[in-house]
């Protein structure tokens, strides 16, 4: 025995889904692209014309903001020395710099890139905050231009995780900048503090500049792209919007927190008492050459209690994408990792209900992750065999009822409604589910796409090795034969092993099956089978070791089963005495049954009058 109609159907769908999650997910992101790219046509076209209108008062603007700090704030505070100034912990090194009293440069100690350099998550000329502050009358600044110095006080003396720097004027007005470490978390504390705040400030309102880079830390650009998002908390509900090539969201309700998130590593600016509003803008340089995932400013609104003095607490993110440690955090934190999203949201609830916690407590037990990959897939294939074991047993009464179902062709020709009636007599009769076959394959689309989104966003994961396979994260690669027109397209740069085995197993359950299997008379239907895996060859290359291992040991327990269950535990001389059996019973028809058979029986009169009345018009 091996796949029935049904058994088929359900591959079909989820070749379909499959396909379909793909294709909506590129789709998608092309759409986005393009209207995009036609508001940014529409924004240059008139970019021009106002650079023109506005280049005269810029420049005077400028001029007098520069002449206001260097008449009112200290003559240190436009500087052009730069000092810079280092806090660490167990986990983080954070190096400040005193243009605009702000971290430069952030280290996390225990990562590293997929080349074994250290792993540099900020860096550069384009992450930076600022905000802007009044210098005298009818002048500004924004902080960023601003020498501020290092404050040597008792505070920061007794905690080498603290520094402050801070920037004042002769009139008293202090800008101060506070940040705090913890022992080995990811999260910098930063309090801004201003004394003369009502004089620094216009309006009690400030507008917070956060920008940052996300600069490319793993192996593949394109993946590494692809799961990369600018995400919030609006309102109190999370989402996110894929980096694509860029675009912009604007939030008029209570922002708690935007990031900026790569695969596996994040930044993010967090309000403790939330931003009133805010927006947020993005871009994807499209020379590849500079290795920037992508770049987002993120323009924050504050509202400051009336008084001289006021604080401003926020915090700062710099980690790695850890369910476990971004949970600890709380405030939705969590949501960042990516388990499951858009159609396919529902599998998020797999993950953290089932895969999550069983692949954490193996992880506990055993060092090899690919170990623990295949420990996972036995337990979920364990989980589901019952259905598969009914699955296999439906396609043996199917197989067994096909010369009474094929009588019942020849009897009924053309008439496709009787066929129908009598067909479904007769599995009634028999005790037959139909749908049986299916329904395993089915059941295994949603464990699918959740282990995908679960292997694309576990951290665990990233640089583990398991025999070829250098980092289970991210594609296993045996050669790599750099860009070859069309054929990268289509399949890629390099050869992924695990791929290979794995459309070699799926070629093999179905040649298996279709060498036991009646046969269907679609022709689509009975090559499907053998397309699809073929399919596969160019879908899973890019993909995860860890994924493309799991369909692996997934066919080779599925290729196990089909074996035993046949030669050893079907017998289809029971079976058919089952079936035999079952006709013989008494059938009690519901309510239901007893409505669908009358239905069916007016209809077949009506079809046969018609018939009949077509007859003697010839």
């Amino acid at each position: 025995m091996g796949m029935d109609r049904n058994t088929i159907i359900g591959f079909v769908l989820l070749a379909i889904l499959f396909f379909g999650y793909f294709y909506y997910t590129q789709q998608g992101q092309l759409a986005l692209e393009k209207e995009r790219t036609h508001v940014q046509d529409s924004l240059n076209r008139l970019k021009p014309i106002a650079d023109t209108i506005a280049a005269k008062p810029d420049s005077v603007k400028k001029d007098s903001a520069v002449k206001g700090i260097s008449n009112t704030f200290i003559q240190d505070s436009v500087s052009n020395i730069e000092q810079l100034t280092t806090l660490e912990n167990a986990v983080l090194k954070i190096t400040f710099t005193n243009k605009g009293g702000q971290p430069k440069i952030v280290e996390l100690k225990i990562f590293k890139t997929f080349d074994g350099k250290s792993l540099v998550l900020q860096n550069g000329n384009f992450n930076k905050i600022s905000y802007t502050i009044n210098t005298s009358v009818n002048q500004t600044a924004q902080t960023a231009d601003l020498s501020f110095k290092v404050q040597q006080d008792s505070s920061s003396q007794s905690n080498p995780h603290a520094i402050n720097f801070i920037v004042q004027n002769p009139d008293g007005q202090i800008i101060e900048h506070q940040y705090n470490l913890s022992d080995s978390g990811y999260i910098l504390d930063f309090n801004i503090k201003l004394n003369g705040a009502d004089k620094l400030i216009t309006q009690n309102k400030i507008n917070l500049t956060w920008q940052a880079q996300a600069s490319q830390v793993e192996k593949d650009f394109k993946h590494e792209n692809i799961q990369s998002h600018v995400g919030y908390v609006v309102d109190g509900d999370y989402d996110f919007e894929t980096v694509g090539s860029g675009g912009n969201e604007k939030f008029d309700k209570q922002v708690d927190w935007v990031t900026l998130k790569q695969q596996f590593f994040a930044t993010a600016i967090i309000a403790k008492n939330k931003f009133e509003s805010a927006d947020v803008q993005w871009t994807v340089p499209s020379d590849t050459n500079l290795h920037i995932i992508a770049q987002a400013t993120s323009n924050c609104r504050i509202s400051l209690p009336g008084g001289s003095v006021a604080n401003i607490p926020l915090q700062l993110l710099y980690g790695p994408i850890d369910y476990k440690i971004l949970k600890s955090y709380g405030n939705q934190m969590h949501n960042t990792v990516d388990l499951g999203s858009g159609v396919f949201a529902f599998v998020k609830y797999i993950n953290r209900g089932f895969i999550m916690p069983v692949f954490n407590f193996l992880g506990s037990k055993f060092a090899s992750y690919g170990l623990v990959i295949a420990l996972l897939t036995i337990i979920i294939r364990l989980l589901i065999s019952p259905l598969t074991y009914q699955s296999y047993l439906s396609g043996a009464k199917m197989k067994l009822l096909k010369p009474e179902i094929d009588a019942l062709k020849v009897k009924y020709g053309d008439d496709k409604q009787a066929f129908g009636m009598e067909q479904m007599k007769l599995f009634k009769s028999a005790g037959v589910n139909p749908l049986g076959g299916c329904i395993p394959a089915l059941l295994q689309i949603p464990i699918f796409f959740a282990l995908y989104s679960f292997f694309n966003s576990n951290i665990a994961l990233r640089g583990q090795s398991f025999w070829w396979a250098k980092d289970l994260s991210s594609y296993d690669s045996i050669l790599d034969f750099g860009y070859v027109p069309i054929l990268n397209f289509l399949y890629g740069g390099h050869i992924s092993l695990f791929t290979i085995f794995a459309v070699v197993t799926s070629l093999l359950i179905s040649i298996y099956g279709m060498a036991n299997m009646q046969d269907t008379g679609n022709p689509i239907m009975k090559y499907m089978p053998y397309i699809f895996p073929v399919i596969l060859l160019g879908v899973f290359n890019s993909q995860p070791a860890a994924l493309t291992w799991y369909y692996t040991v997934s066919n080779v327990i599925t290729l196990v089963i089909q074996f035993v269950i046949q030669k050893y535990i079907i017998n289809h001389e029971k079976i058919l005495a089952k079936l035999e059996e079952n006709k013989k019973k008494p059938k009690v028809k519901s309510k239901w049954q007893e409505r669908i058979e009358a239905m069916q029986a007016s209809n077949q009169k009506l079809q046969t009058m018609k018939q009949k009345v077509n007859k003697s018009k010839k």
